[in-house]
């Protein structure tokens, strides 16, 4: 009768996984700041990142999706101690332990500039004890580093995303303690292809296809961006700001090459999605790849619209639109040329953009 139980109990736990226990009242944060935490030594941890993004089971699919990660291990972070280390105890949310996804990934391969950025891309960091449709302290989102390289890359990627947030509520700070989930937990939608996420299915196979990486476009420091940029460029980019249609450097130029952020040098659109527009700026149909570009609500001036910034820089690029009958797809990209720097395709190799060229063949 007892392994009946015990199978029972089991089989539940698989079914409602992630989605359990919505009802929770979730601890309060002044709650959690007095509770006693076991504390682990991470010191001779090297390329390894722990990141708190709603229901585990979604965030290790995406980051195994990753070229360049080695292993995403689902388990608990920064909560009591290992005796409550257990899901059937932390969906009390009583534990202060945050579902969580060691990665572990090789720098040569992949940056820990992208792989924030890809978490940062799938969460929504406005909400706090919460992510898609779990509710409870346990999906409170986090990043945690284990060392002061980590460290420095995870405020300045933090930093960036908070001015992209009228709020921001993902905990940043050191990993204290950090825990296996059960077998059963890991790799659980290579298991059960059918099981719940809270992450979009498109968007992780989105992430495996990915050849641009931020880490090798990372911000300059505010005086170094002022220093290099024009005066137009500056306001533009730093302010928002935007050139006169018509009478910039790209809006008319159909020549074969791609379009880098002024800033950072990231890769943003190519020729091949440039067409010709009646706005008076350079008009694409779309992005090399998505999340190379963020796109925010603007209400500024009067006007509902949505703002495109660069994902690596966070540059001020313009507008996105839809329902332009001169575009292909009805989407078009409205960036200013101040924004961008053009690259031939002639020196895409010179450059280092070579492993763009696939997208002229």
């Amino acid at each position: 009768m007892k392994r009946i139980f015990l199978g029972t109990l089991a089989l539940a736990l698989l079914i409602s996984g992630c989605r359990a226990a919505p009802s929770i009242k979730a601890e309060t944060n002044g709650a959690e700041a007095q509770m006693q935490r076991e504390k682990m030594d991470f010191s001779d941890e090297k390329n390894t990142i722990y990141l708190a993004g709603g229901c585990f089971w979604g965030l290790e699919m995406l980051m195994q999706s990753i070229p360049g990660v080695i292993d995403a291990e689902s388990g608990y972070a920064n909560g009591t101690g290992k005796s409550d280390a257990k899901y059937s105890i932390i969906t009390g949310g009583r534990t202060g332990f945050r579902e969580t996804v060691k990665v572990t990934y090789d720098p040569d391969e992949v940056s820990l500039d992208a792989l924030l950025l890809a978490y940062f891309y799938v969460i929504d960091p406005t909400v706090a004890n919460r992510q898609g449709n779990d509710v409870g302290s346990q999906y409170q989102t986090g990043v945690y580093y284990t060392n002061d390289e980590a460290k420095e890359t995870v405020e300045r990627i933090a930093a960036i995303e908070r001015g992209r947030s009228k709020r921001f509520e993902v905990e940043i700070g050191p990993l204290v303690n950090y825990y296996p989930a059960e077998e059963y937990h890991q790799n659980y939608l290579e298991k059960n292809p059918m099981g719940y996420c809270h992450i979009p299915r498109d968007e992780i196979e989105l992430f495996s296809r990915l050849r641009i990486d931020p880490g090798d476009y990372a911000k300059p420091a505010a005086e170094a961006i002022r220093d290099k940029l024009t005066a137009e460029q500056y306001k533009v980019t730093q302010e928002s700001g935007t050139e006169t249609p018509f009478a910039n450097e790209f809006w008319d130029k159909f020549e074969k090459g791609i379009y880098v952020d002024i800033v950072t040098g990231e890769p943003l659109f190519s020729s091949t999605d440039k067409f010709e527009s009646g706005c008076g700026w350079p008009a694409f149909s779309k992005p090399i790849e998505g999340p190379s570009v963020v796109e925010l609500e603007d209400n500024s001036h009067g006007m509902r619209r949505t703002e495109v910034r660069s994902r690596a820089g966070d540059s001020h690029l313009g507008h996105v639109f839809t329902g332009d009958p001169e575009s292909p797809n009805g989407v078009r990209y409205c960036i200013n040329s101040a924004s961008l720097r053009f690259v031939p395709l002639a020196r895409l190799e010179e450059e280092g953009y070579g492993y763009l060229s696939y997208l002229f063949e």
